[in-house]
């Protein structure tokens, strides 16, 4: 009987720290302990240990077994420690023939026939691992075509503990037959029918809605389409991630990080390119939208929605704590959400596009003849979209009714021929802000914009003008430079004219005459 060590990665949000599970066997009444701040779920590995080991051909020896997982003051939660405790365990009472390497990270869920069940978060677990400078890990079977998209690392699947147990030379039987898992994934799904993807060139009319969609994805900035039902401002919302480039490595990796930690990160088809789209229902809570739990929070809509977009359709109707929840992670980038078992901190650098009516019955477009609402109903809908979250809002654009006959009834510009103008765009800017720690216009420091990046006096005249007259606040102005730049990009100018300016202006508040 002695004592053994091995090691695994607890996760706080995206972030990891590597645990060091000690496991010491010692003469005494039989009791097995796990100290360093377990949550219930990690407290239970003791009969899910106990059985598993059994199950496998090895009883844990009628002796104290106390485990302890360092550094013992961070909190650990979730059921991967399983493996490490399990390995720790049985090496420290003497069933393993050779040692578990010191630099080797176990992951992994236990059930009680043996089998190694999978996680989630594999992911950013083994990439913190290798931030470590570890090199090898195993991770449940049915997480290995997710850990094998990380780099750099010598990773191998387990399919139960019996097998596991070989490796290190324990004297076990072979691994019993066992029915196959329900609750993992299927070994082979069949493939979806293809669906129609959505194509700006569905969209009829709406030119001033399209080029906002278009001015947005180019420099990532946030828009509000304005207007009665039916009008095509969710279609073009839907629309707008057909627009955008795929996902750089960064981006890629986090936002596969991020949905990892969900569970709903599917590994066979590599790390997510495709920019994600969110769209939460209006009555979605605080906590499902910016994140949150009890414990440690979990990511919400927000985060879901990094590097891509995130769609608030009829967004007066959301509760107003949640729209004034999105003012620091639309300022910031990221959401620190504090709970009682610790600080978590994920990426929220999103796009926000916003669909709002007229009024509440959505008739008040015009003359509003139509429209039921009283004047105080009007303002107490508008109301709803506060003062200080709609000057973080780069672009307000009203959609009006679509005129059929005048459209012809034509198609517009396919997604295709859009995205080719939009990833030109952001070239520029690629090569604009190359070697700064930012790349799109929408992320230019305004002290900066206001400088170095800032156009001629004489070109910002009908700004300056708009700043004096009270129309704009200081963010206000700021946004509207973002956006001048962006619109150059698109034009493919050196630096905004004054008619870039005077565009962003009429796209941020209408006619700035």
């Amino acid at each position: 009987m002695g004592h053994a060590r091995t090691l695994s990665v607890s996760l706080l949000g995206l972030d990891g720290t590597l645990v060091e599970v000690e496991a010491d066997v010692s003469p005494g009444l039989p009791a097995f302990s796990v100290v360093g701040l377990p949550d219930s779920s990690t407290l239970q590995a003791r009969d899910r240990v106990r059985a598993a080991s059994a199950r496998s051909g090895i009883r844990l020896a009628a002796r104290r077994i106390t485990v302890n997982m360092t550094p013992a003051w961070r909190p650990k939660h979730g059921s991967g420690f399983d493996l490490a405790i399990a390995m720790a365990v049985l090496d420290a009472q003497g069933d393993l023939l050779a040692h578990v390497p010191a630099d080797l990270v176990l992951l992994g869920e236990l059930g009680l026939d043996g089998r190694v069940r999978p996680i989630p978060g594999i992911l950013p677990a083994l990439l913190a691992a290798r931030a470590h400078g570890l090199t090898r890990a195993v991770v449940p079977e049915e997480n290995l075509p997710e850990a094998q998209l990380v780099d750099g690392m010598d990773i191998a699947g387990a399919g139960d503990l019996t097998e596991l147990l070989h490796r290190f030379g324990a004297d076990v039987p072979p691994s019993p037959a066992r029915p196959p898992s329900i609750t993992g994934l299927p070994a082979t799904a069949p493939a979806p029918p293809p669906a129609h993807r959505p194509d700006f060139a569905d969209v009829l009319g709406q030119a001033t809605a399209r080029h906002a969609a278009e001015v947005a994805a180019a420099g990532a900035h946030h828009l509000l389409l304005a207007g009665p039902p039916g009008a095509g401002k969710t279609m073009i919302a839907s629309r707008l991630p057909s627009i955008l480039p795929a996902l750089g490595s960064a981006d890629a990796q986090t936002v596969s990080a991020i949905h990892s930690l969900t569970g709903r990160f599917d590994a066979g088809a590599g790390l997510l390119r495709t920019p994600p789209f969110e769209s939460p229902h209006h009555t979605a809570s605080v906590a499902a939208v910016v994140g949150g739990g009890a414990g440690l929070a979990r990511p919400g809509a927000i985060s879901r929605a990094h590097a891509g977009v995130l769609f608030l359709d009829e967004a007066p109707e959301f509760p107003s704590r949640v729209l004034e929840a999105l003012r620091e992670p639309l300022e910031t980038g990221d959401i620190t959400l504090h709970r009682t078992r610790g600080v978590t901190r994920y990426p929220a650098r999103f796009q926000l596009v916003l669909a709002a009516n007229p009024c509440p019955c959505g008739k008040a477009w015009g003359k509003g003849d139509a429209c039921s609402c009283t004047p105080l109903q009007r303002r107490r809908y508008r109301a709803r979209l506060s003062g200080p979250v709609l000057d973080r809002v780069d672009m307000r654009v009203e959609v009006g009714p679509v005129d059929v006959h005048g459209s012809g009834g034509m198609p517009g510009e396919s997604s295709a021929v859009i995205a080719e103008r939009v990833s030109a765009a952001r070239e520029r800017q690629h090569r604009r802000f190359e070697g700064r720690t930012w790349s799109l216009n929408a992320q230019l420091p305004g002290p900066l914009l206001r400088r170095e990046f800032a156009p001629e006096r004489s070109e910002r005249r009908l700004l300056d003008h708009a700043v004096a007259q009270g129309r704009l606040t200081l963010r206000g102005h700021d946004r509207v430079l973002r956006l001048a730049w962006t619109l150059a990009d698109l034009d493919d100018a050196d630096r905004p004219a004054a008619e870039h300016i005077g565009q962003a202006l009429t796209l941020r508040e209408g006619d700035p005459r």
